[in-house]
């Protein structure tokens, strides 16, 4: 995909380059938005309204990190919904499948090559990473999904939520912090090198 040409295309005016951007980001996107939010429906909402803001505000992109423009517009619009929800999400809302009953397998932990044992044991991590990440705050949540979840580095981080490169790693290592104390709670899901930390050596 030659996305600075899809990206100048799209700045014209030509929709279609736009939906293959679309089309490339939007799993990145709705996960983002789904692990801020922790429900379905509305990050599928949130995702939605930051495709229709990155269309209207593209011919204002300047160059630079396309991902990290697009997360950038992906946070504003969770936060929006969670200013629109007046609360912040403290337990996690596992995703629900059509009938209203908990999927067994969150479509972001699918593994076709995990074994059922091994599977079981992703999908009880994610859960407890899930209720982790849903009791940070959401500005401490966005900078842990764009950095250690996507994969950005500090300054996309920065450039993503428009703060200051110091508070990205401020933030970072307190909401890992809490993040590390929180999934102590669950110490029998971790993997050995983490159910050692804290533990009283002979």
């Amino acid at each position: 995909m030659d996305e600075p040409a899809l990206i100048t295309s799209a700045q014209r005016g030509d929709l279609d380059a736009f939906n293959t951007l679309v089309l490339n980001y939007q799993n990145m996107v709705f996960n983002t938005a789904l692990r801020i939010l922790g429900d379905e429906d509305q990050a599928a909402d949130a995702s939605q309204e930051a495709f229709i803001s990155a269309f209207r505000a593209i011919a204002s992109y300047r160059g630079g990190s396309f991902k990290a423009w697009l997360l950038r517009t992906v946070t504003n619009a969770c936060y929006d919904e969670l200013r629109r929800q007046k609360r912040r999400p403290t337990t996690p809302l596992e995703p629900e499948t059509a009938d209203g009953e908990e999927m067994d397998s969150p479509r972001w932990m699918a593994d076709s090559s995990m074994t059922p044992e091994q599977k079981i044991d992703a999908d009880e991590l994610e859960h407890a990473l899930q209720h982790c990440l849903a009791a940070l705050p959401p500005e401490f949540r966005a900078v842990v999904v764009m950095a250690d979840i996507e994969g950005l580095d500090y300054s996309e981080v920065a450039s993503a939520a428009r703060i200051p490169l110091g508070t990205v790693k401020s933030r970072l290592a307190r909401a890992r912090l809490r993040l590390r104390e929180c999934l102590q709670n669950f110490t029998e899901l971790l993997p050995a090198a983490f159910r050692l930390q804290g533990e009283t050596q002979p």
